[in-house]
């Protein structure tokens, strides 16, 4: 049986990445922190969109097409840290994404959620993000069960520049 392959080469910065994460009262090292800090920068950062308490990034590692991740501007590690000003606007960018991706990309449904705490698998532990990933009837297929590989159909730059515009 001959094996196929995939070529994923954004793959590898990921893998690369140092593996060091800020610790959570530190946002020295905290890619959210950079990208809060350097507004001019937001396209080559994906930075999708900001108010005056988030933004919303593309996950430059997504488990699917249109993965955004919503950050409160301000570096906080758990929903008891949050004002209750910055916590209606996460919920309020949870619901404007959720919708312009249900427009742009018509998903069969989505997973939301947060990651709080390395031990719950949070990459960034330090800072607070919910993750928005849509999801398509039959997208998780033998790729991924048997493969362990997610075929992403989509540059991010390709659905940013979709995206952004309808927002």
């Amino acid at each position: 049986m001959s094996r196929e392959q995939l070529w994923a080469p954004w793959r590898l910065n990921y893998i690369l990445q140092p593996k060091e994460v800020p610790a959570p009262d530190k946002a020295e090292g905290c890619f959210f922190c950079r990208y809060r800090d350097n507004p001019a920068d937001d396209i080559e950062n994906y930075v999708l969109a900001r108010t005056e308490h988030s933004m919303i990034v593309f996950n430059r590692f997504p488990y699917n097409n249109g993965h955004l991740l919503i950050a409160p501007l301000a570096h906080k590690a758990g929903l008891s840290d949050l004002s209750e000003t910055e916590l209606i606007d996460g919920t309020k960018q949870l619901q404007r994404m959720t919708a312009a991706l249900q427009s742009v990309l018509t998903p069969d449904g989505f997973n939301v959620g947060l990651n709080l705490g390395k031990a719950a698998g949070a990459g960034v532990p330090g800072h607070l993000h919910w993750h928005i990933v849509p999801r398509w009837n039959g997208d998780t297929n033998f790729m991924a069960v048997l493969g362990d590989v997610n075929v992403i159909p989509q540059s991010l730059r390709v659905l940013y520049d979709y995206l952004k515009p309808r927002l």
